[in-house]
């Protein structure tokens, strides 16, 4: 959903959450969550390996900064577009052998 369009008291389901559709709640219910409060006990580097083993591919980097959005709205953060979340991925990269 659109990151503007999200309401925190409206949220009841995956695709209400900011910046997931159809595809990437399918994705999140392929690793395991059903439901957006599953999210806050979740890590999304750890989401993001877990998907990428369970569909034999590497995925998109920017996934991870899907997950890391949904996390953080989930604990209580602003509903902020994916890319937001860019620029802390990538420090968070930095120097590792991630994606």
């Amino acid at each position: 959903m659109n990151p503007q369009k999200v309401r925190r008291e409206q949220v009841r389901k995956l695709e209400d959450l900011p910046n997931i559709g159809k595809a990437m709640a399918a994705d999140l219910r392929l690793i395991g969550i059903e439901t957006p409060q599953q999210l806050r006990e979740r890590e999304a580097f750890e989401m993001y390996e877990m998907l990428c083993e369970r569909t034999g591919q590497r995925h998109d980097p920017c996934v991870i900064d899907v997950f890391m959005s949904i996390v953080s709205f989930m604990r209580g953060g602003a509903a902020l577009p994916w890319w937001a979340f860019t620029a802390e991925r990538k420090r968070r990269l930095h120097g590792s052998v991630h994606p």
